[in-house]
């Protein structure tokens, strides 16, 4: 398998703003140590068909919605401060936590609240208002203590992956204790509990199909044994920006990530590589497969 390069999308100019997105990392400690959960997405979606990612989506307007903060764990005036983005209005902010929690709840059935959540069973993805509904009508808040900001990925312009652009912000979030992560086989076709290492092995032997956010990111989790590691890392620090540059190395496509010396931003934001190039369909360090550990 390999992920075909496409021109960005006819209805997304490459100059258009990007959309607002938010995409949960949800990970537990399992017999190999931690693991994190990937979705394939179905190969017929109009953006990433068959890849695998992080549970995820954009923002919608409901999730600003006031009637959300009734409903939370936490007012939305602290959210900014939370995700280190203090110019966000409170609104705003509560928009990308509603939208992560809902997106880990329509696409993997896994709910971050504090009161049990029956799930419908005659949708197979639910609108945000319907969400919000049944977390009122069972009495349950969403806990935004379950969702740890944990990076900012903008996609650039002329993306290689041809998807349209996303400023997506990355949560971390822990299994929570009796909940097991299903994929809802409509945008998903398949889900898989994988050390970082595993997938990012298999990706290299072209078994799954994976791009640069989740490739870094699961770079970044190589380096924990378990899930108290990495959440205390998420604690521990403003959640990057990431903003690649692109540029051509010979006849390849690549991209550095800051620290880089060819990307503006000196300080470095990541472990791992600080440059990929895209070679016969795969992203990959320029110093090979042991690039993504060191």
């Amino acid at each position: 398998m390999s992920t075909a390069v496409a021109s960005p999308s006819p209805s997304t100019p490459d100059d258009a703003p990007p959309r607002d997105a938010a995409s949960v990392v949800l990970i537990r400690d399992g017999a190999p140590g931690l693991q994190v959960l990937l979705l394939r997405r179905h190969q017929n979606s109009r953006v990433l068909g068959g890849l695998y990612v992080f549970p995820g989506g954009k923002v919608d307007a409901d999730d600003a919605a006031p009637e959300w903060a009734a409903l939370l764990d936490q007012p939305p005036a602290g959210l900014p401060a939370r995700l280190g983005e203090p110019a966000l209005t409170p609104a705003a902010a509560q928009a990308l936590f509603v939208a992560a929690a809902r997106e880990l709840w329509e696409e993997a059935g896994v709910a971050l609240v504090d009161a049990p959540l029956p799930r419908a069973t005659d949708e197979p993805a639910e609108a945000a208002h319907s969400w919000r509904t049944r977390l009122a009508q069972a009495g349950a808040r969403l806990t935004t203590a379950a969702l740890r900001p944990w990076s900012r990925w903008i996609t650039p312009r002329n993306p290689p992956v041809g998807t349209p652009r996303f400023d997506t912000r990355f949560f971390l979030a822990c299994l929570p204790r009796g909940a097991q992560a299903r994929h809802d086989a409509f945008e998903a076709s398949d889900s898989a509990w994988m050390t970082p290492r595993e997938a990012l092995t298999r990706y290299w032997a072209r078994e799954i199909e994976l791009i640069p956010p989740q490739l870094m990111g699961l770079a970044q989790l190589a380096r924990h044994t378990d899930v108290a590691s990495a959440w205390a890392e998420a604690a521990d620090r403003v959640p990057p920006c990431i903003q690649p540059e692109q540029f051509r190395d010979g006849e390849h496509r690549a991209m550095c990530y800051p620290g880089d010396e060819r990307h503006p931003v000196r300080a470095r934001a990541l472990p791992g590589p600080t440059r990929l190039r895209l070679v016969e369909g795969r992203f990959e360090p320029f110093d090979g497969f042991e690039g993504w550990f060191r």
